[in-house]
């Protein structure tokens, strides 16, 4: 699907396989907001003209001497058509064919999926996936777009066409303006929509908030007339066009005359999504540095939330002049999620990304910015603990890598932490560590928690029965990210974090006959401690009585410095080489297991008896044992001996 720009010829060519099996739902399954079509191809007009804008910075013959940017759109009830003009950017040939046959960016499968799925209902589904222009085909039955690149000639104009089917066609036209042209036939059950009342409505409705006009023709209505001829004669006066949507950025407004329907419009805008966001902060700062900030939480992850790599950031504006999308140099990685807009007073307008990168003013908007987002989520968590758990829900784990990433606020993001924990022993991560330290017995000065790769995992791990039984809630984390961010953390409000499964058991000063049990259980089972050391010498780096268990039979330990079972799994499946740790073996001298084990006498059963054991321990732990062929085969030889 190759075309050089240098070609005249017209060329019929062939969708990409993601485009008409996207252009087939769009025009076969049914939608309950068919208006949204207009939305996003103003928006992606919008975008067009943006990019004039900043490319006109530093080629300032871009702009052909037409300075004035706009958008216009008319209709023909007649011909039964809308027209979207903007004098933007513009496509060339080769610009054309890429960005409405392919779909270069990621995620189209999951777009692909989602629209298969009951969500395809919902049209507003397709900004997300940065798709918008393909929402044409929703009304109408085919599409005409002619485009010409700004400091092109006439004669280098293009026109592409498709009526949504397999292929679509390309030739070079003259177009003496630049910019880019739709044209949309509709569909006679849509042709309602070349209606000047209905499409103002739609445009005040989901883009008043643009800064750029978007012009209408004044409509002269016949019945303003006493006959035929005056009506006649109307109709041959010049076009006169009128601004039917604010046009003024929004973010310049004053708080007090925003509707919050029109932040949700203005988020949905430049964030291409189809839900309104979870709350917003909106702030102008003066002093040193004058800027205003425009944020958003949104209301569900992106498919590419993932992605470190992927494109991320604010929207940046230059004394309101639009400089650059995804500008990442205003907020940290953790926060990725938040979209927004900020525009400065202070910086070049031919400012550069290298520019922001090594920029002492950015550095000072990035931390107060920071601030502010953590601050507009704590608000959100104490004002609408419904709305931040569904936030926690879905951005939960990229706010963890702050952890490690945001040393100077990292009490802030800790308060914002949610999880589940043997208080509740609910796999909803709905506590933070301020409830927990508000149940805190009296004295008690460490918060405990434990780090598994599932909450089932966690919730059963043997390293929880003392403290089960001495009444001392413990913190199950359980995503893949915890036992990382553990390691990042050390305390919070003056509480140390212990980790339940390493170094030596602290559970405070144990009572003086819980401590004679314990002096009394090590020196009965001396000489039993020297035969599993000996059984598991090359697996394990000591082996002692517990004070940990009650109900298992036996647990591993780690040293406080030692990597974790799980965190040494990940990395080994991700090929990456892992320092060998023998852990602790510990056992209960109560167990009934453990009374069978000491009385064994054959020292061969003995050794495949503690190997099943060390097995079955590792297992509890969530790690992965080196031979579970030779761990089954242990398993059914005692089960035979048992019922033989």
């Amino acid at each position: 699907m190759n075309a050089a720009s240098s070609s005249p010829a017209k060329e019929t060519l062939g969708f990409q396989t993601e485009v008409k099996q996207l252009l087939h739902l769009m025009i076969h399954s049914l939608y309950g907001n068919k208006e949204v079509f207009l939305r996003e191809l103003i928006s992606n007009a919008s975008d067009a003209v943006d990019k004039l804008r900043f490319e006109a910075l530093s080629n300032a013959d871009l702009l052909e001497g037409d300075s004035e940017l706009k958008i216009q759109i008319e209709f023909d009830k007649d011909a039964k058509t809308i027209t979207l003009r903007d004098n933007g950017i513009g496509m060339n040939r080769d610009e054309i064919i890429k960005n409405l046959g392919t779909i270069a960016r990621s995620g189209t499968a999951e777009f692909l999926a989602a629209m298969s799925s009951e969500q395809k209902k919902d049209s507003n589904l397709i900004g997300q996936f940065g798709m918008g222009f393909y929402s044409a085909f929703i009304v109408a039955e085919k599409v005409e777009v002619r485009s010409r690149r700004a400091g092109l000639s006439p004669q280098e104009a293009v026109l592409w066409t498709s009526a949504g089917e397999g292929d679509f066609s390309v030739e070079n036209i003259e177009r003496a303006q630049r910019g880019t042209e739709i044209t949309l036939f509709l569909r006679d059950e849509d042709v309602g929509f070349a209606n000047g009342f209905r499409l103002r409505g739609i445009i005040s409705r989901y883009s008043d908030h643009l800064s750029l006009p978007i012009e209408m023709r004044k409509e002269h209505s016949e019945l303003d007339h006493d006959d035929e001829e005056e009506a006649e004669k109307a109709k041959q006066q010049p076009l006169e066009y009128e601004t039917v949507n604010t046009a003024k950025a929004l973010w310049l407004r004053s708080r007090s005359e925003i509707k919050d329907e029109e932040y949700d419009e203005f988020y949905k805008h430049i964030s291409h999504d189809y839900q309104e966001p979870l709350t917003h902060s909106h702030n102008r700062v003066e002093g040193k540095l004058e800027y205003t900030s425009l944020l958003f939480v949104p209301g569900h992850a992106p498919f590419d939330l993932y992605n470190r790599e992927a494109p991320k950031g604010l929207k940046l504006y230059v004394q309101r002049v639009f400089i650059m999308d995804d500008a990442e140099q205003f907020l940290p990685l953790y926060l990725r999620f938040i979209k927004g807009v900020v525009d400065s007073n202070d910086l070049p307008l031919n400012v550069s990304r290298e520019i922001l990168q090594n920029s002492p003013a950015i550095e000072s908007m990035k931390g107060a910015l920071t601030k502010r987002v953590l601050d507009m989520l704590e608000k959100l968590a104490g004002n609408e603990k419904e709305k931040y758990q569904k936030f926690w829900n879905e951005f939960g784990q990229v706010l963890k890598e702050g952890a490690g990433e945001d040393y100077a606020n990292r009490e802030k993001i800790c308060k914002l932490f949610r999880f589940s924990t043997t208080h509740t022993n609910n796999v909803e991560q709905d506590q933070s560590f301020d409830d927990y330290i508000s149940r805190m017995k009296e004295g008690e000065n460490k918060i405990y928690y434990s780090t598994s790769e599932n909450f089932s995992a966690a919730s059963k791990s043997p390293h929880l029965e003392v403290f089960k039984k001495r009444g001392i809630e413990v913190i199950l984390w359980h995503d893949r990210i915890d036992e990382w961010m553990m390691g990042n953390l050390f305390e919070y409000q003056g509480k140390s974090f212990v980790d339940i499964a390493k170094g030596d058991l602290d559970l405070g000063k144990l009572s003086e006959e819980e401590q004679k049990e314990l002096e009394e259980a090590k020196k009965e089972n001396e000489d039993l401690v020297g035969r599993i050391k000996t059984a598991l010498a090359e697996k394990v780096e000591d082996v002692r009585v517990s004070a940990r268990l009650v109900e298992s039979p036996a647990c591993l330990v780690l040293g406080v410095r030692d990597m974790g079972f799980q965190m040494r799994q990940m990395l080994k499946q991700a090929g990456q080489a892992v320092p060998e740790v023998k852990p602790i073996f510990e056992f209960n001298p109560d167990h009934q297991l453990i009374h069978f084990l000491d009385k064994e006498t054959d020292e061969d059963r003995f050794k495949e008896f503690c190997f099943m054991l060390f097995d079955q321990a590792m297992l509890a732990e969530g790690g992965a044992i080196d031979d579970p062929a030779g761990y089954v085969s242990r398993i059914n030889k005692i089960l035979m001996d048992v019922i033989a």
